[in-house]
């Protein structure tokens, strides 16, 4: 699937990754899959968390669970690993080492953790003057809750994203989170932005600089229309199931066999809507004419489309929608998602395997870009697998790198005695 005769976008650029969990890992992941050097340091031991967040975990070759949870899976491919000790002066050494090298650090410790260690940003300035650093923590390195441990389910329910996800409390229901971690992978995202962003800052000036993202500020980015509508209205937005606050029919329906969703986003989709469903008066109908009538009346207008759509099934309701030009598609369980004739065409499953050549299946990369596309090179490592490979090359650059200073010190030398 890689095309390795084809460039990869961020080819030679070299990442030292002192996060773990998924916010981190997330952005290093993709900044691997698009060509970066990524270098995962981990506990001895115990590595990343979420190795042991399970189960399930992949099989070693007896069967037993390998060190590979499929949580960790998810965000770790096209990376090595290393484990080192940063509570040991040893530890302390190797890892300012391989920051020299680095172009990249992204970490995810409380607010002093490295700084105490003696391997703050500050302290890794000294040694390399342009580093990028991205600190990824739960609430910012400033603020009242700076000092407070952050996770995904908790920057949902502090965030408010659980506030407007769920039913109703008039239909009984309770605040839900998100079914993945959400918080934490939208953070990666706008970590891959800003870690980006900072680079190209740095090609042009020689800066590099220091990006500090919460968990809880990216929580709050993403509420968009949803904290919008506040600031707009001053009214505060509460659940409505599967309803969208400023779209109607948006939303999901029961059939004769199942659930389906529908998304009708402007008058046009929707005059197609009512004439597929057998209910074409709906358009004629003044409450339902424009979006912000349907939106306002949205109750009246569930009630009808409802009793139309459960004279069929899902699967014939999606068939005919689409051959109207209306946005629909039946409610979709992950095995059927992976499995899909859409997701196949586009590659979004993958094969890999593991370092005993165990195959492995894992998502894709959704960017299918033309002229560097994205590589899936190097399966999920076991902890410490790429010690001795690590080692060896940070002393051949280590090598090169005084090589090249002799080199300089020399000329100046000479320079001045001409």
């Amino acid at each position: 699937m890689t095309d390795h005769r084809k460039p990869a976008s961020l080819e030679g650029l070299r990442i030292l990754d002192l996060s773990r969990i998924l916010a981190g890992p997330t952005a290093t992941q993709l900044l691997a899959d698009l060509g970066a050097q990524v270098i995962k340091v981990e506990r001895p031991d115990v590595g990343d968390d979420t190795r042991s967040w399970g189960p399930p975990f992949a099989p070693n070759a007896d069967g037993s669970d390998s060190d590979l949870s499929a949580y960790f899976l998810s965000a770790n491919r096209n990376k090595r690993s290393i484990a080192i000790d940063l509570a040991s002066d040893d530890g302390v050494a190797l890892v300012k080492r391989l920051a020299a090298i680095s172009d990249v650090v992204v970490e995810n410790y409380k607010r002093g953790d490295l700084a105490r260690r003696g391997l703050g940003y500050d302290d890794i300035r000294k040694i390399k003057p342009d580093i990028v650093w991205c600190a990824i923590s739960g609430f910012g390195q400033t603020g009242p809750c700076a000092d407070r441990t952050g996770y995904d389910f908790l920057i949902q329910a502090m965030g408010g994203v659980m506030s407007i996800t769920g039913e109703s409390d008039a239909d009984g229901g309770r605040p839900v989170k998100v079914g993945m971690g959400i918080a934490d992978v939208m953070c990666g995202m706008y970590a891959t932005v800003g870690i980006l962003a900072a680079l190209r800052h740095h090609d042009r000036t020689g800066e590099g600089q220091y990006i500090d993202l919460a968990l809880y500020d990216a929580q709050v980015a993403w509420l968009i229309n949803a904290a919008t509508n506040y600031l707009t209205s001053g009214k505060v937005p509460g659940r409505i199931g599967n309803r969208h606050p400023n779209i109607a029919p948006y939303q999901t329906f029961t059939t004769a066999d199942g659930e389906i969703a529908i998304a009708v986003g402007n008058d046009q989709q929707f005059a197609r809507f009512c004439e597929a469903i057998g209910a074409p008066e709906l358009v004629n109908d003044e409450r339902f004419a424009r979006n912000r009538d349907r939106v306002v009346n949205i109750e009246a207008l569930d009630q009808l489309v409802t009793e139309a759509l459960k004279k069929d099934t899902a699967e014939n309701w999606e068939l005919r929608l689409i051959a109207a030009e209306t946005p629909a598609g039946r409610v979709a369980t992950i095995d059927q998602v992976v499995s899909y004739p859409q997701t196949v065409a586009r590659e979004m499953v993958v094969e890999m395997h593991t370092q005993d050549g165990r195959p492995l299946r894992l998502l894709g990369n959704p960017l299918k870009m033309s002229a560097t596309p994205v590589r899936f090179d190097r399966p999920p490592p076991h902890v410490d697998q790429d010690r001795d490979d690590i080692l060896s090359e940070l002393s051949q650059i280590e090598m090169r790198n005084s090589d090249v200073n002799m080199d300089e010190r020399r000329s100046e030398r000479q320079a001045s005695k001409g």
